[in-house]
């Protein structure tokens, strides 16, 4: 085993330690909590290490980085998840590698999703980003829409033709009545998917929590957790 693979192994080991001692204590069963390892900034050569060792869900966060790694690691049994502010304009190339946009926070960028799903031929699974730090018609400091709007924004999604809405996300805020009170906030995005399912009960999926608050996230009934640096390391900075 080279030495990269040996500290991914054991980082991986650790992190599922914390969410099966998180489903514990929240009553819940480990498989209800899917692992999504965000490996932005690490090469293709760790996703494939990582993919040796089990993981199935991976993240990215930029398209520049996203296209290429996804392209050398085609081969591999992956789930491709983008959870970063998408611009319109790199849709088109987000459509070709990522099953599931976990950012979706405007109607302009439904519409085009849904324009290059069908144009490629394939289902996109959504999820509608919610900000728990915006205003009533805003988008928050680091994307998403105000709780107000995403019963409207959910049916648009659901409405769209190659697209999916698979249900909701959010990131703890760093601002706002949520700064600093992760299990609140996400408590708060459990009882608004709540709702949602209510209208769409196939919009089961729940993305809350990363390395530092992924317990509080399993606590408040999260079905998928975002961790990057508890597995791959501290992220070295983009240039």
């Amino acid at each position: 085993m080279t030495d990269r693979k040996h500290e991914l192994a054991v980082n991986l080991a650790k992190v599922e330690e914390r969410i099966t001692a998180a489903c514990a204590a929240a009553g819940r069963p480990r498989e209800d909590v899917t692992l999504i390892v965000v490996t932005k900034t690490y090469p293709a050569d760790d996703v494939r290490i990582l993919s040796g060792l089990g993981v199935r869900h991976v993240a990215e966060n930029r398209d520049q980085d996203a296209a290429p790694k996804a392209a050398a690691c085609a081969d591999l049994s992956l789930s491709w998840h983008f959870v970063g502010q998408l611009q319109t304009n790199k849709v088109r190339s987000v459509v070709g590698y990522a099953d599931v946009v976990q950012s979706v926070d405007r109607a302009r960028l439904v519409t085009a999703l849904s324009r290059e799903a069908v144009r490629a031929g394939r289902e996109v699974g959504c999820l509608v980003q919610v900000a728990l730090d915006a205003a009533e018609g805003a988008r928050g400091e680091r994307g998403g829409v105000s709780p107000a709007g995403i019963e409207e924004l959910a049916e648009l999604v659901a409405g769209s033709d190659g697209l999916r809405l698979d249900g909701l996300m959010t990131v703890a805020p760093l601002t706002g009545e949520y700064a600093g009170r992760p299990q609140a906030a996400f408590e708060r995005l459990a009882d608004v998917a709540t709702r949602v399912r209510r209208t769409h009960p196939a919009a089961t999926m729940v993305s809350a929590g990363m390395s530092a608050d992924l317990e509080q996230a399993v606590a408040a009934g999260a079905t998928h957790v975002r961790v990057g640096t508890a597995v791959l390391g501290v992220r070295p900075r983009l240039g």
